[in-house]
């Protein structure tokens, strides 16, 4: 972490604060990585996706080769451009193939962490150069602050998935945390009560303006205001336990409930249940579930407060349970009136108003490694009372990621949104355990595509 000299001026305070965020990011990535067994990094948790070591190199990849190239006054020598082109490019859960590689392909661990090791040591004096010397070679491409957000949430972004990646990797694979605690804020009790909210009809202001002074990925431009008819909205997530509601009365087997091409993804690839959980053996009720947690696998019956998690699912299968219900998931518009709008007209910074996130108003910031009840956080509540809608679990919505009028690609990372406006993906609101703060604001859109069952998402229903 960069220190201010005594002799030195003080530059810009956001560009010190980035240097700080991107070392603090840097640490989260690192503790992740520490939780896997040195010889389990060459696994491969879920089959659509790199081994656990690439993510080792291609972190500090993607900042020298966004750094190196677009900040005025880098320039740097490569320390290894093999390396820094094997680990460039990640993988999308569509299109394809799957990846064929055997661990054998890939450079021994003690490689990639002296190429990390030597990547930070250079980037690092390099940054310091540039926030504490007023040289105009600094100053003459883009935005020095700009490339560092970039850096700070692409590895941010990354601490997540591998969260989920991790989380399908064997028990045994992985290190413990000594101090690790099953979550729950309440002693069980009564169930939730699932109510459905009323949104009056108004209008929901989505995307960030090029005026802004926070920082936003291109496909968060520009801002625009839609007319949203009114609606009726869950107050919560929908729960474990209202899924297997869904389960008992035949939900995957029903056809009608299905469109055609998620119906043949789930018959040819034997899809029954969420994949967060595991059938107990020899047991037939239906309620006789075991939950995968990060480090454990614990029974819905010994556990009764996993009952009102969250459900995470595919978009496949929140929107089959959504058509039993006799419901819909919302539209991004509905979504973000519904989270965001005020009854003034106005919109809110966050659901409950201005004030910042903190781990009284949701379970987000890693602070958890996973889900809690869903009734938790009665503070989190929109000005329309709904709850929990940050953090807990992302929450599919029925829009495809597209481009919003006056979409402008990042010049330096052309395909970081505009790849994945093929139809193919869905935008994703809101946030999970594993989500930084920083991207809990507004315009924030994650996407997936609907058939991918791994990340940490569930949904709440609309009614028209």
């Amino acid at each position: 972490m960069l220190v201010a000299q005594k002799d030195v001026a003080v530059p810009n305070e956001s560009s010190l604060d980035l240097i700080q965020r991107l070392s603090a990011a840097r640490g989260q990535s690192d503790a992740l990585f520490n939780l896997v067994r040195d010889q389990s990094l060459y696994e491969r948790p879920i089959p659509e996706r790199h081994r656990i070591i690439f993510y080792v190199g291609h972190l500090e990849a993607f900042d020298w080769n966004l750094l190196n190239e677009n900040a005025a006054g880098f320039g740097l020598r490569s320390v290894n451009r093999d390396l820094d082109r094997l680990f460039a490019f990640g993988i999308d859960p569509v299109g394809g193939g799957l990846p064929s590689d055997v661990p054998s392909d890939w450079p021994v661990l003690d490689v990639v962490r002296s190429y990390v090791n030597n990547i930070r040591r250079a980037l690092d004096a390099t940054l310091e150069k540039a926030i504490f010397d007023s040289a105009s070679q600094w100053r003459n491409a883009f935005p020095l602050t700009t490339l560092l957000n970039v850096a700070v949430e692409h590895r941010l972004m990354h601490v997540e998935t591998l969260a989920y990646m991790l989380h399908q990797l064997p028990l045994d694979m992985k290190i413990r945390p000594n101090d690790l605690q099953i979550t729950s804020a309440r002693p069980a009790g009564a169930q939730i009560v699932a109510h459905m909210m009323p949104i009056p009809a108004g209008a929901a202001t989505i995307g960030l303006s090029r005026e802004a002074a926070t920082f936003g990925w291109d496909n968060e431009y520009v801002a625009h205001t839609v007319e949203v008819p009114a609606f009726e909205i869950d107050q919560y997530k929908v729960t474990n336990r209202q899924y297997l509601e869904f389960m008992a009365a035949g939900g995957y087997d029903t056809r009608a409930l299905w469109t055609d091409d998620d119906w043949n993804w789930k018959s040819a690839n034997g899809i029954s249940h969420p994949k967060f959980w595991v059938k107990q053996a020899n047991v037939s009720s239906c309620d006789s579930w075991i939950y995968r947690t990060m480090f454990d696998k614990i029974p819905f019956d010994d556990a009764p407060l996993l009952l009102d998690w969250p459900v995470y699912v595919s978009r496949a299968e929140a929107a089959a349970y959504a058509r039993w219900a006799g419901k819909s998931l919302p539209t991004e518009a509905e979504w973000q009136r519904a989270a965001y709008s005020s009854r003034d007209g106005n919109t809110r910074p966050y659901p409950w108003g201005a004030e910042p996130p903190n781990a009284s108003l949701g379970n987000f910031d890693l602070h958890h490694w996973d889900p809690m009840p869903v009734d938790s956080f009665p503070g989190s509540q929109s000005a329309f009372g709904v709850r929990d809608i940050l953090g807990n679990g992302w929450e599919w919505t029925s829009s495809a990621f597209a481009p919003f009028p006056g979409f402008e690609p990042f010049p330096f990372y052309r395909g970081y949104s505009a790849d994945f406006f093929d139809g193919k993906h869905f935008v994703m609101k809101g946030g999970s355990s594993r989500t930084a703060a920083c991207m809990l604001r507004p315009t924030f859109r994650n996407w997936f595509q609907p058939h991918y069952q791994n990340v940490y998402v569930g949904f709440r229903c609309v009614r028209r």
